[in-house]
């Protein structure tokens, strides 16, 4: 994993268990906490960040790479890849800038190598990931789970006790 100058967390689960909106509702949680909260979102799908007809789409569309679109509210960098190879989660915390953060918050890269939240929903009947991922710190779920002692479980509809434990764990933890 690439040095970071701060904590890296990521949430791992199967499509559809909830990850986004659990995110929506951790963040808000931990800026109340006094943290700075980056976020690196993985997609698997193709996607545009700004609209055609745009300036900014018409100008990376004839051939500008990167194109960086700004305002006094917010910029965003725009990268075309030359080969469409798999992003790794190193590449892309290389891309943010740390000295503003407390905390940068990953949804997706599942398979690589760094600390998880593994995410499980009873109903979707989906495989527990942490037997093979040595990486998960904890789990947050809507039951009761009989785990290793090790293991952290965390209620997945309580987003403040599960900001406690993110606190806790790499905020306050000596």
């Amino acid at each position: 994993m690439h040095r970071t100058e701060v904590p890296v967390l990521g949430f791992a689960a199967f499509s559809g268990t909830g990850k986004t909106t659990l995110l929506t509702q951790l963040i808000p949680a931990l800026n109340l906490r006094g943290l700075r909260v980056g976020l690196i979102k993985h997609s698997h799908h193709n996607f545009e960040i700004d609209q055609p007809g745009k300036d900014s789409f018409r100008l990376r569309v004839a051939g500008a790479s990167p194109v960086l679109l700004v305002s006094k509210y917010r910029r965003a960098i725009i990268t075309e890849f030359s080969t469409h190879t798999e992003p790794t989660l190193p590449e892309q915390l290389k891309c943010l800038e740390q000295e503003e953060l407390d905390l940068i918050l990953v949804e997706g890269f599942r398979d690589e190598s760094f600390p998880k939240i593994e995410l499980h929903r009873s109903t979707l009947d989906n495989p527990l990931l942490y037997p093979n991922d040595p990486h998960i710190i904890a789990i947050a779920s809507d039951v009761e789970l009989t785990t290793p002692a090790h293991l952290v479980t965390l209620d997945i509809n309580r987003p403040d006790q599960i900001a406690d434990f993110i606190h806790q764990y790499f905020i306050t933890k000596p």
